[in-house]
């Protein structure tokens, strides 16, 4: 079984897909991931999974993602590969994000089901990916186990009368564009975790735990995600973030974004988060003092989950 998979992917980082904090934005991770999805897709034996005319794809269910080492603009990056395990017709994949030093920069546990491409119908692997699929073999390494976040099944409660039950700030709005779908008119996935960050800036509105403390120099990073996918939109469907913390430590902060349907109220999709302050100068994690760490737990939402 390899520890490292084989190459799907290899570029660097763009300046305009770093943010605020100098590095490269968590929406383009995922947008690299997806590229390296289709590398993996190929190397199964389904090189035109995420064409037009494919006969199957891969139906991203959900992503834990960890987030080791940040990623600043021109930076060259690489993305190794493998299979975790495979079932009847879904798959735990792994990619591997690595700097030009071999550095895991992230990590992205991807759960596929093998789908028609337009219906999103699931359906048996063929024997000759199941081949494939075993010389693919790869183990998780430790810094890409789960730390923080669980990877038990979910069922979620997410949907917009809980989320004004529960008084879940709203962070985002707006509408799907045709643009933001893949050639089998779906949204793509990377847009999940896109809208996830462009919410933040109101998730926290200005004041990120510790910056009273710390002034101007307070940025923030995320270490680790898991997203769930529980529906599709697609052009012209409409999309609400609702957003809640989930209390945290002196260091950590557990955030959770339910991405809703405004007009029905039901659930597109769930995140749950772990993230931290950080010193913008140093690039180091800050600590809550007690004052701060009890104004930051004093608005948890109790219970608050995927």
């Amino acid at each position: 079984m390899s520890s490292e998979g084989v190459e799907v992917w290899r570029g660097s980082v763009a300046t305009w897909e770093c943010d605020a904090m100098g590095h490269l934005n968590v929406g383009f991770y995922v947008a690299k991931s997806m590229e390296g999805l289709a590398g993996l897709a190929a190397e199964l034996g389904m090189p035109q999974a995420f064409a037009p005319h494919a006969d199957a794809t891969l139906l991203v269910r959900e992503q834990h993602i960890r987030f080791i080492k940040e990623a600043r603009p021109g930076a060259p990056l690489h993305m190794t590969g493998g299979v975790v395990d495979m079932g009847e017709d879904t798959a735990r994949l792994l990619l591997l994000l690595h700097h030009r030093t071999g550095e895991l920069a992230a990590s992205f546990q991807t759960v596929v089901a093998h789908a028609t491409p337009r219906d999103g119908c699931v359906f048996p692997w063929p024997e000759r990916i199941r081949r494939r699929a075993e010389a693919l073999a790869i183990a998780v390494p430790e810094k890409a186990a789960p730390k923080s976040i669980g990877l038990d099944p979910v069922e979620s409660r997410a949907s917009l009368a809980r989320a004004d039950e529960l008084g879940l700030k709203r962070t985002a709005l707006g509408a799907i564009r045709s643009a933001d779908c893949d050639v089998f008119g779906r949204m793509r996935t990377e847009l999940m975790m896109a809208r996830i960050s462009d919410g933040i800036p109101h998730f926290f509105d200005g004041q990120r735990p510790g910056s009273a403390e710390h002034g101007a120099k307070v940025g923030g990073a995320a270490l680790e995600y898991r997203l769930v996918h529980l529906d599709w939109p697609r052009a012209g469907d409409r999309v609400e973030l609702r957003s809640g913390p989930g209390g945290g430590d002196a260091r950590f902060r557990r955030l959770v974004h339910w991405l809703l349907d405004p007009d029905t109220g039901r659930p597109w999709g769930a995140a749950e988060a772990i993230a931290v302050s950080f010193d913008l100068e140093t690039r180091k994690i800050i600590t809550l003092s007690d004052e701060a760490l009890a104004a930051a737990n004093a608005t948890a939402v109790p219970g608050l989950s995927l």
